[in-house]
């Protein structure tokens, strides 16, 4: 699976590049509109822009959807048996892990299944420099799982990604994940 910082690295260099693109086009459009004189903007090119805006943003967002790594195991998810299930309870802004490392074998596909007892809470893994791998939303009552597989070694923390009043800041569970390949 391709790491989440490509994924977001090359989602935000299109984005910008489009946003920049409508962006350029308005400001031309607000111009000619605004100026005085003749130089008004024929309808059959202005809404050929707006033709070619929507096909690039369709185009961008079905790229878009090819390139999520994690895409392809989330559609076929209900076929997937995984080689890990973590059972992880949440209350009192405290997580409960069933030990005090999880250790995860690469390419070992891992399923997290989170309960809160209490409150909303987050579930998210983040690496050494702070940058989020995953996270999803914990609710009370309710389903709270996300499958995932990692494809390099690595040692990750565990945060709440949700407010859940002031005591919440503190939900952090350092190096709480341990994922290593042999030969790496």
């Amino acid at each position: 699976m391709v790491d989440s910082t490509t994924v977001l690295w090359g989602q935000t260099l299109a984005y910008t590049f489009y946003v920049l693109a409508i962006m350029a086009v308005m400001g031309w459009f607000a111009r000619r509109v605004t100026r005085a004189g003749p130089s008004v903007v024929r309808p059959a090119f202005f809404y050929a822009f707006v033709g070619l805006l929507v096909v690039l943003g369709v185009t961008l967002h079905l790229v878009t959807y090819f390139t999520i790594p994690w895409k392809e195991m989330d559609m076929h998810r209900a076929s997937i048996t995984p080689d890990k299930v973590f059972e992880i309870g949440v209350a009192g802004h405290k997580f409960q892990l069933p030990a005090e490392k999880l250790q995860i074998a690469c390419h070992d596909k891992v399923l997290f299944n989170v309960s809160s007892k209490d409150l909303t809470y987050g579930f998210g893994l983040f690496r050494p420099d702070h940058s989020m791998v995953f996270q999803m939303q914990v609710v009370p009552g309710h389903r709270n799982d996300i499958l995932w597989q990692f494809d390099g070694p690595g040692t990750y923390s565990i945060r709440s990604t949700e407010y859940s009043g002031p005591a919440g800041v503190g939900m952090i569970v350092k190096d709480a994940v341990i994922v290593s390949c042999p030969g790496h």
